[in-house]
C-alpha cells in the first residue's frame, strides 16, 4: 500500500495522491459538480422493464436512468433461488425466473449505485445494499453471512476472524457482515466497535427507507478525503499530508475516532508550492494522459483507450541490451509487466485489457513475465485478474470498473478528429469539398458559389489545385470564390450559395 496520501482541496475540486516509494500509483478524484455516486443508496422507481434483457432501468432522479440486472435483485432471492431449483436438473445450471415476475414498472425500490455512469451509459444499480466502515461491511439484506476478504491469505488468521464474526455477530444474525482487508491482525474490541457503528448508521438509513420518497437519496458515501482515510490508512502509511485546514480538522477527528491506533503523521501542509507541485504529482498525472509510456531500459509502452477494451502494446524501443535478443526481449518484458500494473491502476483502466508482450521463445521466460504480472497486480487494490497468455501471445487482463478513468476525468474528445486520434489530409478534403460543390450545384439553382475552409484548405488548393479549379468552374458554369476563416479546423468546410 501507498507511504504517503497526498491530499490537494480547492473549493471545486479535491484530489488525493497514494505515493508508494516516492512513486505516483494511484489518483482519486472528487468534483462537486461531478462525485462519484458509488455507495449512495436511493428510493427509485422502476421506469421500464427490458424482458428480453433480464433487465430494468431505474429512475433515481439522475438525468439518466440507472441500469438494472435481475441478478441485482436481491428482496426476492429466496424465491429466485426456489424457482431457479424448479426449472433447473441437477446437470443444468441454475437460471434466473424473469424479471417481469418480480418487479413491475412503477414499483417502489432501494437501490444502491455501484458503478458511476460512464460515457453514455447510466449508473449501474443493486438491490445487494451494503455499507462500509474501517474494517468490516454491512450487508442488510443478509442473514447467517460471516464472511471476509480474499486478500487475507493465512489459514489461522481467516479462522481467527470468522470465529470474532460469528461470536460479535450474534445468534440472530439479522445482517451479513464481511471483514475487509484492513481487519486483519485486528482484534474483537476493534471489529466489536465497527459493528456497533455500523448498526446504529443502517437503524438511521432504514428510517429514512420508511420515511423516504421517490428518487430521494437516503445514504451519501463520505467525501473523498475521509473515505481515502478509510480504506487506505494502514501501518505502512507513514503520513497524511493536506494543504486545506478544513480538510485537516475533519481527518484528525475521524481518525481519532476510527483509526486510533495508527502511528503515521497528519500534516497540515503550509509551503509555498501547491502540494502537487512539490511533489512532481501533475506533472505525473500529464504523463498519464499520454499513449505513450518509456521504459528505463529504453522500451516503451504504447496504450490505446477505446470503448470495447484497453491495448498495451511492448516496444523494445532503443534498448539493444544482451547480446542474446531472447534474453533482450526478456528483460523489456519484465520490466513492461511490472510498468502495466501500475500504469492500469494510475490511469484507472477497467473493463478488458489486452496486452501484446513481444514474442519470448522459452516457456520459462512466459512464466516469470506472467507471474511478474501477476505480484503487482496482487497489490491493486480494484479486482485485476490475469487469465494466461493466447495462442498469439497475448496477455488477456480483466480489471473492475467503477468509475470513470483518468483520461476520461480529465479530457474530453479533440473537437477536430472527435477523439479517432488523426484527421484526413488536406488533400482529401480538398477532394471531399470538389464533391460537396458538384453536388450542391446539381441539387440547387444557384448562381454563384462562396466557399468557407481552413487556411490550410485555402492554400492548398491555391498552390496545388489551380487547375483543378478552373477545370470544376468550367464545367459547372459558375464562379467559384474562397474565403480563409482563421477559426475552421483543417476538415471544416462551408459551400455557400449566392
Amino acid at each position: 500500500m501507498s507511504e504517503e496520501i497526498l491530499i490537494n482541496s480547492t473549493p471545486n475540486e479535491t484530489r488525493v495522491a497514494l505515493v508508494e516509494n516516492g512513486i505516483l500509483h494511484e489518483v482519486l478524484l472528487e468534483r462537486n459538480q461531478k462525485s462519484s455516486l458509488v455507495g449512495n443508496i436511493y428510493i427509485g422507481r422502476v421506469e421500464k422493464i427490458l424482458p428480453g434483457l433480464q433487465a430494468a432501468f431505474i429512475d433515481i432522479g439522475l438525468q439518466r436512468s440507472a441500469f438494472m440486472h435481475v441478478s441485482d435483485l436481491c428482496s426476492q432471492q429466496k424465491v429466485i433461488r426456489l424457482e431457479a431449483e424448479e426449472k433447473s436438473s441437477s446437470k443444468e445450471a441454475p437460471e434466473l425466473p424473469s424479471i417481469s415476475k418480480i418487479i413491475h414498472e412503477g414499483q417502489k425500490i432501494i437501490v444502491q449505485v455501484y458503478k458511476d455512469a460512464i460515457g453514455s451509459k447510466g449508473a449501474r444499480v443493486t438491490c445487494n445494499l451494503s455499507i462500509p466502515s474501517r474494517y468490516l461491511v454491512l450487508l442488510p439484506n443478509e442473514t447467517n453471512v460471516n464472511a471476509l476478504s480474499i486478500r487475507i491469505t493465512e489459514d489461522e488468521e481467516r479462522k481467527r476472524i470468522i470465529d470474532i464474526l460469528e461470536k460479535i455477530n450474534g445468534e440472530e444474525q439479522a445482517h451479513g457482515i464481511i471483514a475487509r482487508t484492513n481487519a486483519e491482525g485486528c482484534q474483537e474490541d476493534d471489529l466489536e466497535r465497527d459493528l456497533r457503528f455500523l448498526h446504529k448508521l443502517w437503524d438511521k438509513v432504514n428510517t429514512r427507507i420508511n420515511k423516504g420518497k421517490f428518487k430521494e437519496l437516503i445514504y451519501h458515501e463520505f467525501n473523498l478525503p475521509v473515505k481515502t482515510v478509510r480504506d487506505y490508512i494502514t501501518p505502512e502509511v507513514r503520513s497524511v499530508r493536506t494543504d486545506s485546514f478544513d480538510v485537516y480538522v475533519k481527518l484528525k477527528k475521524f481518525i481519532k475516532e476510527f483509526v486510533p491506533e495508527w502511528k503515521g503523521e497528519l500534516i497540515h501542509y503550509k509551503g509555498i508550492r501547491p502540494i502537487f507541485d512539490f511533489h512532481s504529482i501533475d506533472d505525473e498525472i500529464n504523463r498519464a494522459l499520454s499513449n505513450f509510456v518509456p521504459l528505463k531500459s529504453g522500451g516503451n509502452l504504447v496504450i490505446d483507450q477505446n470503448e470495447a477494451m484497453t491495448t498495451i502494446d511492448v516496444n523494445t524501443g532503443k534498448f539493444v541490451g544482451f547480446k542474446n535478443q531472447e534474453e533482450t526481449v526478456f528483460k523489456t518484458n519484465l520490466e513492461a509487466a511490472q510498468m502495466i500494473a501500475r500504469q492500469l491502476r494510475l490511469r484507472n483502466l477497467g473493463g478488458i485489457i489486452i496486452a501484446d508482450f513481444i514474442d519470448m521463445n522459452e516457456e520459462n521466460h512466459k512464466n516469470q513475465v506472467l507471474t511478474t504480472l501477476q505480484n503487482y497486480v496482487d497489490k491493486d487494490p480494484t479486482r485485476t485478474y490475469i487469465h494466461g497468455i493466447t495462442q498469439l501471445g497475448l496477455i488477456e487482463i480483466t480489471r473492475k470498473r467503477t468509475t470513470e478513468n483518468l483520461q476520461q476525468m480529465l479530457s474530453e474528445n479533440c473537437n477536430v478528429c472527435n477523439g479517432i486520434g488523426f484527421v484526413k489530409t488536406v488533400e482529401s478534403v480538398c477532394y471531399e469539398l470538389f464533391r460537396e460543390i458538384i453536388r450542391a450545384v446539381r441539387q440547387f439553382q444557384t448562381g454563384q458559389i462562396m466557399v468557407l475552409a481552413s487556411t490550410d484548405l485555402i492554400d492548398y488548393i491555391y498552390e496545388e489545385q489551380t487547375d483543378s479549379l478552373t477545370e470544376l468552374e468550367e464545367d459547372l458554369g459558375k464562379r467559384i470564390t474562397l474565403q480563409a476563416e482563421n477559426s475552421y479546423a483543417q476538415e471544416q468546410f462551408d459551400v455557400v450559395l449566392t
